[in-house]
């Protein structure tokens, strides 16, 4: 296969990455996917080992390669892995896209979070040119979604010419480990919720499909040095709680968890992880984003891209059809 077909997908066996690995074969891109993991998926490809915190060993599996596209990050709410999750994602990026320099790559995608645009202020929603209102030292501190807007700045910060995908939250079928989205239908499916969030909070939930088509679509036309958002739906949590009931059968609970007995929690839970190790029940950081309003505008960002809106619905069940085959839940 030429050099001219051929993509370095990193995160090929996370969530999103499977799903990008997809959509570039069928766009007819041959990929060399970089996997820690056993890869689950129909679609052909290279798969190479390596470690994003030794990025000066990617520079043979990127040799041979036009464009990257760059899906992996350290996904965790744990205090322990503060420390790992920038050394992955932030100082991880920087040294692939050194590397991905030096290899001559022509053109990058790296996979972002909307979390870099931050949420509503103001009763307006952000789009690609907001950022969130704090100095990068906090975000270092503070832990997985403010680390993406760290690496997105390393990303941008290379001499590859590079392109920003900003999805929402994506959601659908393969979400194996699963991502704190994935976790909340779980825990649903499995009654564990047993409180509504604050009626002020809601977020924005994506195809994890619309996702992968994104990044084909800013491979093929996007402008270097953009910032694109890939969204679906605006919803309150009540709204999500709702549809979920729907899909899955089970009643959504009626009380709602006081936000200051909600930050009471995660505090002892935050001690108790940094004493023990032990990942958190009650994430700090997920009840600081529960109180937000997360949506978006990425009107802007779908014209130029021009990839069709996918239903939100349809891939929530999609998502709880695969657990319940998987055995996740009921």
């Amino acid at each position: 296969m030429e050099r001219a077909d051929r993509v370095f997908l990193t995160g090929a066996s996370g969530f999103v990455g499977q799903h990008v690995l997809r959509a570039l074969r069928a766009a007819g891109y041959a990929v060399r996917a970089l996997a820690r993991s056993p890869l689950e998926t129909d679609a052909e490809c290279e798969v190479v080992t390596g470690d994003l915190r030794e990025p000066g060993s990617l520079a043979r599996s990127l040799d041979g390669c036009r464009y990257l596209v760059h899906c992996a990050a350290r996904y965790s709410f744990a205090p322990r892995d503060r420390e790992d999750v920038v050394r992955v994602n932030v100082t991880g990026t920087e040294g692939l896209f050194a590397a991905a320099h030096l290899a001559g790559i022509e053109r990058a995608i790296v996979t972002s979070s909307s979390a870099a645009v931050g949420h509503e202020r103001a009763g307006r929603m952000p789009n690609e040119r907001d950022y969130p209102p704090y100095h990068p030292i906090d975000a270092v501190r503070a832990g997985y979604h403010d680390s993406k807007l760290l690496q997105e700045r390393a990303a941008f910060a290379s001499r590859v010419p590079t392109i920003a995908l900003l999805p929402t939250a994506p959601v659908g079928p393969g979400d194996w480990k699963p991502t704190p989205t994935g976790a909340m239908i779980v825990d649903f499916m499995r009654g564990k919720m047993i409180a509504r969030p604050p009626a002020t909070g809601g977020m924005n939930l994506v195809d994890v499909a619309q996702v992968a088509d994104a990044h084909v679509a800013a491979l093929q036309r996007g402008r270097i040095g953009a910032r694109y958002l890939v969204a679906g739906e605006n919803r309150s949590f009540d709204s999500i709680w709702d549809m979920l009931a729907n899909l899955t059968g089970r009643k959504a609970p009626r009380a709602r968890a006081p936000v200051p007995l909600m930050f009471a929690a995660a505090w002892i839970d935050e001690a108790r992880c940094r004493l023990t190790g032990a990942t958190p029940f009650v994430p700090l950081e997920g009840v600081r984003m529960a109180r937000e309003r997360m949506y978006v505008d990425a009107a802007e960002s779908a014209l130029e891209l021009g990839v069709p809106s996918r239903d939100v619905p349809d891939a929530v069940a999609s998502a709880v059809a695969w657990y319940r085959e998987r055995g996740y839940a009921a």
